[in-house]
């Protein structure tokens, strides 16, 4: 299993695949058919037990969390917090506590300065439509792999373009280094 970097969440948990002494989890939550999106990061180590239920998988033990958000220039309330945003649109955090990369398209990625912690559990929920749940195994290139993978993502999926795609994933990658799970 050491040449596997990565595996749907679930397919992973359905398969007994998934890593009990620690990994990072990618979601994604696009909004309503447009670039609008939330990512969650989440590395975990030390479970003591996983359960699934009808909104996702639980996982007790505790984490370390990284929210992404990718906001489009023509989102009309970019001047709102992203953590007073509507339900579905919000991050936890305030415009000083992230990095915001300014694409050359007029995007806005914002990516957490510090990570959050979460204690005892948390819930990865059940992705639906486009949206998806990774499971990334913590191999010795971890970090480099979940960058390339939101150089991709980011290009790909939310509409940023390439160069800024690399800038905006490098923020990512150094907020990673700051996890304490492992």
């Amino acid at each position: 299993m050491a040449d596997i970097k990565a595996l749907d969440l679930f397919q992973a948990y359905n398969e007994g695949k998934l890593p009990h002494d620690g990994g990072y989890i990618v979601s994604s939550f696009f909004k309503n058919n447009t670039p609008y999106s939330i990512y969650e990061v989440v590395a975990y180590g030390g479970v003591k037990n996983i359960a699934v239920g009808e909104e996702g998988i639980t996982f007790q033990t505790d984490g370390c969390k990284l929210y992404v958000l990718v906001e489009p220039s023509m989102y009309s309330k970019k001047y709102i917090e992203p953590v007073s945003r509507e339900h579905g649109s919000s991050i936890p955090f305030r415009f000083n506590e992230l990095n915001i990369h300014n694409a050359k398209n007029q995007y806005k990625i914002m990516v957490p300065k510090e990570p959050l912690i979460t204690y005892s559990s948390f819930t990865v929920l059940k992705p639906t439509g486009i949206n998806f749940a990774l499971c990334f195994y913590n191999n010795d290139d971890v970090i480099d792999t979940i960058e390339h993978f939101f150089v991709q993502t980011f290009n790909k999926e939310a509409q940023v373009p390439k160069r800024d795609s690399m800038q905006a994933a490098k923020l990512v990658s150094e907020a990673l280094k700051k996890f304490n799970i492992f």
